[in-house]
This record gives C-alpha cells, structure tokens and sequence, in this order.
C-alpha cells in the first residue's frame, strides 16, 4: 500500500510539475499575441449579421494599416493611434446597412477561451485585445488574433510571425497539448471565477 501511494504521489506530483511548465509557455504566449473582439448589440439575427459586416470591414482596411506591424507592440501603438479611425469604420459599416448603433473602441487586457485558428490553436488565457463594442453589447461575440495575423489570412509562415519555436510549437501541435489545453482552461475558468 505505502508503494502505491508513492507511486500515485509521484505521478500527481509529475503531472502538476508538467503544468506549471506548460502554464509558463501559456503565459509566454499570451505575451507575444494581440487579439481583436467584437461584441454584438444583441444576439438578434439582424444584429449577429451587424457584427459580422462591421468584422469584415475592419479586416479588410486591417490590412493597409498594420502592413509595416512587425510585433505586438508595433501593432498596440498603431491601435492606439487608429482607435477613432476603426471606431468611424465601424460605424461607416453600420450606417450603410441602415442602422445607428455607436461603437465603442478599447484596448483591454480580458480572458479568452481555447480557439482555433485553422492549423493554429490559441490556449485560453488572458490577452490584450482591441475590442469593439456594438451598442449595447449584449450579444455573441467574435473573436481572432490580430497579431500575428492569424484572423487576416497573412500569418502562414510561423517563422515570420514573431514567435518563438517553443511558442510556434505550442500553437502547431494541438494534438499533443490538447489534454493540457483543456486542463489549462478549466485551471483559468476556476481562477477567473475565484476573482471574481
């Protein structure tokens, strides 16, 4: 029986040593990427659809205004300095489709769920983002990665996306860490509620 213990003891112990290491890299990871969330006004079609004109609209003018962006903080400054730019954009958006919703325009620091980005997975955790909140903001939101550009079709090449290798591996293998992601979650769901 005292060798079972042990041997149980050991593994517990393993195992919790093993996520430390992987809540590091999380970490680190999260660092390293900038995020775009959008909130709807509501989860009416009508306004889902709204959410989805103003995405695509950003997205498109993303690419001009963040072409010379090499990193995070490259990408924050031209946020900052765009923030009323993106916010008339939006609007724009909304106007043409005959509707008269603000926008409201923030850079934030807030927790997100585990994502994938086609061959990329992003783990849960909490990442600065831009966020763009239509009217009253009650409704479903979306949500991709800015920096690198995984959410505007330009971040193929991970050796030009700024990562690191241990990052780039993190976000490639999702096969192999996808016990740790969802482990990883529920440890920063648990945490976020406890803050709460």
């Amino acid at each position: 029986m005292k060798i079972f213990k042990s041997i149980s003891a050991a593994v517990i112990l393993s195992i919790i040593l093993s996520l430390f290491s992987f809540n590091a890299k999380c970490e680190e990871l999260s660092n390293d990427i900038f995020r775009l969330h959008i909130i709807a006004n509501s989860d009416s079609e009508r306004d889902q659809e709204l959410k989805l004109r103003v995405r695509d609209r950003i997205l498109k003018n993303s690419g001009y205004m963040y072409k010379n962006c090499h990193s995070k903080a490259d990408t924050i400054y031209v946020t900052q300095h765009e923030l009323q730019s993106i916010v008339k954009t939006a609007e724009d958006e909304l106007r043409s489709c005959g509707c008269s919703y603000k926008v409201k325009a923030e850079i934030t620091n807030m927790y997100f769920n585990v994502r994938e980005y086609g061959k990329y997975t992003i783990p849960s955790g909490c990442y600065d983002a831009l966020r763009l909140t239509i009217g009253e903001g009650r409704g479903h939101n979306w949500w991709c990665v800015m920096y690198p550009s995984f959410c505007m079709g330009q971040c193929t090449d991970t050796s030009e996306s700024g990562l690191s290798d241990s990052e780039v591996e993190l976000i490639s293998d999702a096969e192999k860490y996808k016990v740790k992601f969802k482990i990883f979650e529920i440890y920063e769901d648990l945490v976020n509620y406890l803050e709460k």
